[in-house]
């Protein structure tokens, strides 16, 4: 039996630390949405007050099966009625901190599914 070793051609979450995320070993300031169909974009928020049901709309529209919200440096729900519309597409959301979710849509996105990360960069304290 040949066995191959395991290659994704999905955007992959390389790194992480206080205020960025690297997408591909390129480091990114500031929120962001990436997907494993190649969906990147700035996502206009840096802090978790400044999301609204826009910001859950917006994700809504691109027609992955599962959202993974990266809250922050600390696990914060959104409110339900930001979530209606991902509900009424029937897509999937989890809520956990930005490191866990960089962590999670790797596995999912190598799995071949159709994730979207969307991650809350905040800036570092006293920044």
């Amino acid at each position: 039996m040949k066995l191959q070793p395991d290659k994704s051609d999905v955007q992959t979450l390389t790194a992480h630390g206080p205020g960025w995320v690297a997408i591909n070993n390129e480091k990114v300031e500031g929120s962001v949405v990436v997907g494993s169909r190649g969906e990147r974009f700035a996502w206009n928020c840096t802090h978790f007050d400044q999301l609204g049901a826009e910001h859950f709309a917006q994700l809504a529209s691109l027609g992955a099966e599962l959202v993974i919200f990266g809250s922050g440096h600390r696990i914060r729900f959104p409110q339900p009625a930001w979530l209606q519309p991902l509900m009424a597409k029937r897509t999937g959301v989890e809520t956990m901190d930005t490191p866990a979710a960089c962590r999670t849509y790797n596995i999912l996105a190598g799995e071949g599914r159709h994730v979207i990360a969307a991650l809350l960069i905040e800036s570092p304290a006293g920044n």
